[in-house]
């Protein structure tokens, strides 16, 4: 996961970030009002994860390491053509390629 590079692009309210490998930006992560969302390969592409932290605007400090580590999970396997890991708990309505 260390091939992924994330460049915080707003702080909070919401949390963003563009996900970068090799010079190429390959993903958009945001945190807005509870929902944690990540697009491939940028803001408006495919939805591939989706979670509700329990930060609203941020992460709270418990939970930042996780969700970007899901995030960058989630990157490399649409990146590696493998089927999308969906952590929706089975609500495949809450994911979309």
């Amino acid at each position: 996961m260390d091939k992924i590079e994330l460049r915080e692009t707003c702080g909070a309210c919401p949390e963003q970030y563009d996900a970068f490998m090799d010079g190429k930006q390959v993903g958009y992560l945001r945190l807005r009002h509870g929902e944690f969302r990540v697009d491939y390969p940028e803001c408006g592409g495919g939805t591939i994860y989706r979670a509700e932290p329990k930060g609203e605007g941020c992460f709270e400090s418990d939970e930042r390491e996780y969700y970007l580590r899901k995030a960058k999970e989630a990157i490399l396997d649409r990146i590696s053509n493998k089927e999308s890991k969906c952590t929706c708990d089975g609500d495949k309505t809450r994911c979309s390629d």
